[in-house]
């Protein structure tokens, strides 16, 4: 029976704006639906979210609605009738299909969702066998509950320069004093290749953890998927990204035989200006 299934939730957190937080939910989305699994992508960044827009979706309702229809009826609601439904067949004919849960369509009723609705609406929707979620670039009163109850915190960075570098850091330091499990947090570097002067190598020896997944730097293949509202599995199938993508999605699964490789990327350990202020920094 649905009502005994227990959804694994996998957050997507970031602490800063332009990390990719949202193409990762999306791609995550797409990844564990087409390793055969029941798939809800809900939409947490209530102000500014844009997997509406990512995904060119024309939802009928949001969460503001079923947050309404929830006090009206006493809490008796059907979640479903709150979902858009995304849908997309390529011309081979695989196709990719997820639920979507959008936010507030005006960006003042995000002041009025409450914390409680949420998690209870959560609850309800254990149907799904994962539940993705895409949060705001804050440690706000939702973020934290929402992270409590998450089984997985996939923490999203881009750390390429020193202030990135330590925000990353400081929102990590969060997170652990916060007591949520080391096992819990997943360390993802996006844009792992990109030409830098700061080795990820420093960054895991700075916050003392490995990365759990690293994605390579593509914009044109994140572009085209944006512009085409589509997954990367379908707008660029074949990039390096994409692979990425399906073998973080495969982690999450019990579909993966082998342990996927790393992204290998060209970085060496720089021995000039910019370690030495890194080290001084954070050394």
């Amino acid at each position: 029976m649905a009502s005994e299934r227990n959804s694994i939730i996998i957050s997507v957190f970031s602490t800063s704006s332009g990390n990719g937080k949202t193409i990762t939910a999306i791609n995550l989305a797409a990844g564990l639906n087409r390793e055969g699994y029941a798939v809800c992508l809900i939409d947490l960044d209530l102000q500014f979210g844009d997997i509406v827009t990512y995904l060119k979706l024309n939802p009928k309702h949001s969460i503001g609605e079923a947050q309404l229809d929830f006090i009206e009826n006493n809490g008796k609601i059907n979640v479903i009738d709150y979902l858009t439904e995304y849908v997309n067949v390529n011309e081979n004919g695989d196709s990719v299909e997820f639920s979507v849960m959008a936010p507030p369509s005006k960006v003042f009723d995000a002041y009025n969702i409450e914390v409680g609705f949420v998690e209870k609406l959560i609850r309800q929707m254990n149907y799904f066998d994962f539940i993705i979620l895409d949060l705001s670039a804050v440690f706000s009163s939702l973020n934290l509950a929402m992270l409590d109850m998450s089984t997985i915190i996939n923490y999203v960075g881009v750390v390429d320069f020193l202030p990135s570098v330590k925000n990353f850091k400081v929102g990590y330091d969060t997170l652990i004093r916060f007591e949520y499990e080391g096992s819990k947090i997943r360390l993802v570097e996006n844009r792992a290749n990109s030409q830098k002067l700061i080795s990820g190598q420093d960054v895991e020896r700075l916050i003392g953890e490995k990365f759990f997944h690293r994605l390579p730097n593509d914009f044109p293949s994140v572009s085209k998927s944006v512009r085409e509202g589509r997954p990367l599995m379908f707008a660029a199938p074949n990039s390096a990204l994409t692979k990425s993508f399906t073998e973080l999605a495969r982690k999450y699964t019990r579909h993966q035989e082998h342990a996927p490789q790393e992204i290998v990327t060209p970085e060496k350990h720089n021995q000039g200006i910019i370690p030495r202020v890194f080290n001084a920094f954070f050394g």
